[in-house]
């Protein structure tokens, strides 16, 4: 044989075995977890929107969008519980983690990072957690909170800054984090694995920091570092991600980098570059900077080679907030397009968020899913591409679906249970809607924009019925025409929240 015949052919060898280690490489893992984003905010989904995404649209053409895909609460602590449990939040809780709360996991519940740590992985948790930590185990003895106004909170004085802060983010499966924890809330200061970066000195004080460019603060009081400026959370956190992305190319292991934003969420504080380069006002301006940072990060896997074999999830914990109101009303961008409902609301508005995968070599390029999906089916997913068993008692709600990836005909799930308060409930089955409550707002409704978007005046009904596929917009209540249906729905409800769990048990050996 001739000797550059036999190089040749053991190249070719040796690349299609390369290949196929490639093929069989566990991917990186990486979501970008936007907050009180609604699903009309993204130009791609809604083209109607006032706000330039340019990167998420990206991000959508080369993967594949889920136009039915939901969060498990319209509030921020309990979606992300069940985006990182697989399990409806309601099974345990209702609320938020307040300021200094202790942490909303159980110590033997077993979490996506704790599963992807026994699978090799290396973890990490950047921006937002708001998740609770074990603020009394540094609090000091007979510390008491003191008046701010018309609040009061514990000053800096009240804690030892020097311990590190146990049942935070390093004790439910995350090898590092980087953040502030939640960015109204106290303390104001970065935090970095277990224990601050700079020791709160102060009271937290509005007055110090660059003017808010709308609504409102909503800013706790609480102990604050001098030096703290909330401005810089996007750019301080996008850099953190970035390098942790960067120096996951020279690393073994795959990487989970779970990326929390605090946008665009209130307080609506985009950085001046920003200004103006959206059409929707300073909250669509902050909008294109959490675009801008999403292309930051999604640069910085890209140029580290690692953008082949990662899974990148884009999604938000719910929908936007109360502001949406006065915004549709001046510059006419509605952000829960075509929905109803806002943030806390259990209409479609509060839940129905933006829900966007790109996995190389899985989703097709440019397509588009309209199955019902949910972020509780993210932990099942991810177990069943691994071949991971899940324990008896682990991500209860979590469906499979690998299959809606790979652009198979499929059903994984069939019913989905929304709630933000225990008084009331909304389930989906199929294309049915059902709310079980007088009315799916939780939060106040404008009447003038009830008017404009042709909503009927609320019947007093005990339930409320809606064809999901032919009144996405929950306009028509069919409750009096569908006794059946108000019926069996009910009995999915009842099923749901009784039985314990809502997911098959997944096939696969850890």
């Amino acid at each position: 044989m001739h000797k550059k015949t036999f190089i040749f052919i053991w190249g070719l060898i040796f690349s299609v075995m390369g290949q196929l280690c490639s093929k069989n490489k566990k991917p990186n893992i990486l979501i970008l977890y936007a907050d009180d984003l609604g699903y009309g905010d993204l130009k791609i989904l809604n083209p109607k929107s006032k706000i330039p995404t340019p990167h998420l649209e990206k991000l959508a053409k080369e993967g594949m969008i889920f136009t039915d895909g939901h969060s498990s609460s319209g509030i921020c602590t309990p979606s992300r519980y069940a985006l990182l449990t697989g399990r409806h939040h309601w099974r345990k809780f209702h609320g938020i983690v307040n300021a200094f709360g202790n942490s909303a996991f159980d110590s033997d519940r077993l979490t996506m990072p704790e599963m992807l740590k026994e699978c090799g992985y290396a973890t990490a948790a950047i921006g937002k957690w708001h998740l609770g930590w074990n603020w009394d185990a540094i609090k000091k003895p007979g510390a008491k909170p003191i008046k701010q106004g018309k609040k009061s909170g514990y000053g800096p004085d009240a804690f030892d800054w020097s311990k590190s802060i146990p049942n935070g983010p390093l004790d439910h499966g995350f090898d590092y984090y980087f953040g502030d924890t939640v960015i109204n809330f106290p303390p104001y200061c970065w935090i970095e694995n277990d224990k601050v970066v700079d020791i709160p000195d102060t009271m937290m004080d509005t007055s110090k920091w660059k003017k808010i460019k709308e609504g409102g603060w909503e800013c706790r009081p609480g102990p604050m570092f001098s030096g703290w400026d909330p401005y810089e959370n996007i750019p301080t956190t996008t850099g953190k991600a970035v390098e942790y992305v960067k120096n996951q190319a020279s690393n073994d292991k795959p990487f989970f980098l779970y990326f929390a934003f605090p946008s665009p969420h209130a307080p609506i504080i985009p950085n001046d570059e920003f200004d103006g380069k959206s059409g929707a006002g300073p909250y669509g301006d902050f909008v294109y900077e959490t675009d801008d940072a999403c292309g930051r990060i999604l640069k910085a896997l890209e140029q580290s080679g690692q953008a082949d074999n990662t899974m990148v999830i884009f999604t938000a914990d719910n929908g936007p907030e109360g502001y949406a109101y006065k915004r549709d009303e001046t510059f006419d961008h509605w952000s829960a397009e075509p929905f109803r409902g806002l943030k806390r609301d259990i209409y479609e508005g509060g839940h129905h968020v933006p829900y966007i995968i790109k996995w190389p070599g899985v989703t097709k390029a440019g397509s588009t899913c309209d199955k019902l999906v949910s972020q509780i089916d993210f932990m099942g997913t991810i177990a069943s591409s691994l071949g991971y068993k899940l324990p008896d008692g682990a991500a209860e709600d979590s469906h499979d679906l690998l299959p809606l990836l790979k652009g198979k005909k499929a059903n994984p799930r069939t019913v989905h249970v929304h709630n933000t308060r225990e008084s009331s409930w909304a389930v989906r089955v199929g294309e049915w809607n059902l709310i079980v409550g007088k009315t799916g707002y939780h939060s106040r409704v404008h009447k003038s924009w009830e008017q404009k978007r042709n909503y009927p005046a609320d019947d007093g009904d005990a339930v409320e019925l809606y064809h999901y596929a032919k009144d996405i917009s929950q306009r028509n209540n069919l409750a009096k025409k569908f006794p059946e249906k108000v019926a069996e729905l009910q009995k999915e409800l009842k099923n749901a929240r009784e039985r314990g769990f809502t997911a098959p048990r997944l096939v696969g050996s850890q």
